[in-house]
């Protein structure tokens, strides 16, 4: 028999089939394709951009001249406030100059995260260096299932807003070292701490001061078109679905961490904080066990005494009439903070041994304050920016227009609530402060808004919602800085681009799932607090 012939009778080699599970695979990797190239093509365009301490100096810059352009076109923007006329104050004027060059060093101390930073570092710094933050994490380690780390991690991010900002200085650096010590992507316990911390800061399962600064302005708006229907509001009127929120972003949140971005950050090859490579190095020892529960009796006696001065209707921190919420007690948190972390940790050490002195535990503290150095430069350039933003009455102008032109397209329903969503999503990536923004909004958004049938309540909760979604794609947002400093312990690479693409995933799903859930509780007319309605049916 020829070659040919048998060629032509011996049945060619069939390539060798995938299972199902590879072929699954396969299909799941060409559909997160496009979705990954964009996260790449955005790193890749961001991090071209300089280092963010110059790039908020080349910013501060921008607004320079913008303010010099638009004061020379003589543009002005109505206060919504108090209806005055607020012109472009143009920074390269003669008042403008000196305003520059006299303020910059308290631009730089007012910068909002700098002084909670570095202070909420002292009593971090303690516990950190003292060991006792390891200690704990490999308890913990030890303790819970490692499929629940990142549920934890976004759920305390989520509930951490009721200490204010603090949670932005406390949880995305534990998070890190957490995920470390599992054998996981530091940069992704960041991003799923700094997600929950961030995206999620209007969602709570307690009442905070966002609801008290945000709940007096919508009150107050609602009072210009119906004096009677604002009487009977309510600073809890977001209360129960706030409740709901937590629970969606947190789900949410463990998702996109464990789903996208952690396979797109790929295994960590770096050294954790804890050992991994056997169960020696996992294990607690007894200096370390007395240590660990000295420093909780710390902790429980700490607590009691503080809780002492809050708990009492009479209690030192409480606020007038005994209030709670709008108390010295919040407005200390910070101190508190400072406080629970410093006292265990130096218990720890001292029963440890590793500290022996008042000298030692001032030298510990200083090698956590001496990593700070990168973020003290950006702030200071940072401080600038924001500063000549406001200065300027850019922020005013931005917002303001953006007000007008929703009043002008004539929306109503579900459309007009998608557009007055999509509106804030996209100005909060310029003005981050939820209540200067929502002081700007609310007069002009609450009453549209009750005219065509939403109620203030409702629009208060829409406004949340895309407030918060997109507060981690923000240069401008005050702890943006932080997060990459944080992020360069572990990846000096890290820059604005690797950061606006690790977060995107979470803003897009948490905006997208928040929107839905409102838009199905306001179909559903669902009640969102006490005696808060979604519609307003008029005087």
């Amino acid at each position: 028999m020829s070659t040919a012939a048998h060629d032509a009778q011996t049945p060619a080699p069939q390539p060798e089939q995938p299972d199902g599970d590879a072929q699954e695979n396969s299909k799941q990797r060409r559909k997160r394709r496009p979705f990954q190239s964009l996260l790449n093509g955005i790193e890749i365009a961001g991090n071209k951009l300089p280092h963010p301490a110059t790039l908020f100096a080349l910013l501060a810059a921008v607004v320079v001249v913008l303010s010099w352009v638009f004061a020379r076109a003589g543009v002005s923007v109505a206060n919504p406030v108090d209806g005055s006329q607020v012109e472009i104050f143009n920074l390269l004027s003669r008042d403008g100059v000196q305003w520059m060059f006299t303020s910059a060093v308290e631009n730089f101390i007012n910068f909002a995260p700098l002084g909670v930073v570095l202070a909420t570092m002292i009593g971090i710094g303690m516990a950190e260096q003292s060991g006792l933050i390891g200690t704990v994490l490999k308890s913990f380690i030890l303790a819970i299932p490692k499929s629940l780390v990142t549920l934890g991690i976004v759920f305390a991010g989520v509930m951490s807003s009721v200490a204010s900002d603090a949670g932005y200085v406390v949880l995305p650096p534990l998070a890190a070292i957490l995920f470390m010590a599992v054998g996981r992507h530091p940069l992704a316990g960041i991003a799923a701490g700094f997600a929950g911390v961030s995206a999620g800061f209007s969602a709570n399962l307690l009442l905070s001061g966002t609801d008290v600064m945000l709940g007096e302005l919508t009150i107050e708006a609602a009072a210009t078109v119906d004096p009677t229907y604002a009487e009977g509001m309510n600073l809890a009127m977001n209360y129960w679905f706030i409740i709901a929120s937590t629970f969606l972003l947190t789900i949410v949140g463990t998702l996109v961490t464990q789903y996208i971005v952690e396979p797109r950050l790929g295994p960590w090859t770096g050294q954790g904080v804890v050992g991994m490579d056997g169960d020696d190095d996992m294990s607690v020892s007894g200096v370390e066990k007395k240590g660990l529960v000295a420093a909780g009796v710390a902790l429980v006696v700490t607590l009691v005494l503080l809780a002492l001065l809050i708990v009492p209707s009479n209690g030192l921190l409480r606020g007038e009439d005994g209030a709670v919420v709008q108390s010295p007690f919040m407005d200390s948190l910070v101190v508190i903070i400072i406080i629970a972390f410093f006292i265990p940790g130096l218990v720890y050490g001292v029963v440890t041994k590793s500290v022996r002195s008042d000298t030692d535990a001032v030298t510990e503290i200083s090698k956590t304050l001496a990593g700070m150095s990168v973020f003290l430069i950006m702030a200071f350039t940072a401080g600038q920016f924001i500063a000549y933003f406001n200065e300027s009455n850019l922020g005013l102008l931005v917002s303001v227009s953006g007000a007008e032109f929703l009043d002008s397209i004539n929306m109503t329903g579900i459309p007009l609530l998608l557009a007055f969503m999509a509106f804030v999503a996209v100005i909060n990536l310029f003005v981050g402060s939820a209540s200067a923004k929502w002081a700007m909004l609310a007069p002009v958004m609450v009453p549209i808004m009750m005219q065509l049938g939403v109620s203030p309540e409702f629009t208060q909760a829409a406004y949340r919602v895309s407030d918060s979604a997109t507060n981690i794609l923000s240069p401008l947002l005050p702890y943006f800085a932080l997060i990459i400093a944080v992020a360069q312990r572990y990846d000096k690479k890290i820059g604005i681009g690797s950061l606006i693409a690790t977060m995107l995933p979470y803003s897009i799903a948490f905006l997208a799932t928040w929107t839905a859930m409102s838009l199905g509780w306001y179909a559903l007319d669902l009640p969102l607090g006490p005696n808060s309605p979604v519609h307003y049916s008029g005087q």
